[in-house]
């Protein structure tokens, strides 16, 4: 768990927190969803298969932040550098992994939206049969 809250702080505690939260929303939109179908009320429903498609319209606005975090990032370590000059490509490496982060989350999460979306269809789609 250490772990987890240290690359929770050195991603950026503000984009890791934003996609944090939209994590926690794709969760509870699934779990709606899901209470949606065990308890019938998908099927009368007319639109459901397409608001299902919410979850994956989430992850990838999740994707989107992630990445969106890290190019600001970028950003900030590239002025950083033309400010201080000459600087160790080590530490040039060290700042690319780290901005990297956000994104890899991004795409984490956008890979459980789609899983999620696949998994409620699937079921409402036997459901309905």
């Amino acid at each position: 768990m250490d772990t987890l809250n240290n690359l929770f702080h050195v991603g950026g505690p503000l984009f890791m927190g934003i996609l944090t939260t939209l994590l926690a929303l794709l969760l509870a939109v699934s779990v709606v969803f899901a209470v949606y179908i065990i308890s019938g009320r998908a099927r009368k429903m007319s639109h459901f298969r397409h608001r299902l498609t919410y979850l994956k319209s989430l992850g990838l606005f999740t994707m989107i932040t992630g990445i969106l975090g890290q190019l600001i990032g970028l950003m900030m370590a590239f002025s950083a550098i033309e400010r201080a000059g000459d600087i160790s490509p080590a530490l040039v490496y060290g700042g690319l992994k780290v901005s990297m982060y956000t994104t890899l989350y991004g795409i984490f999460i956008y890979l459980l939206s789609i899983l999620f979306w696949l998994i409620l269809d699937l079921w409402h789609h036997q459901k309905l049969e």
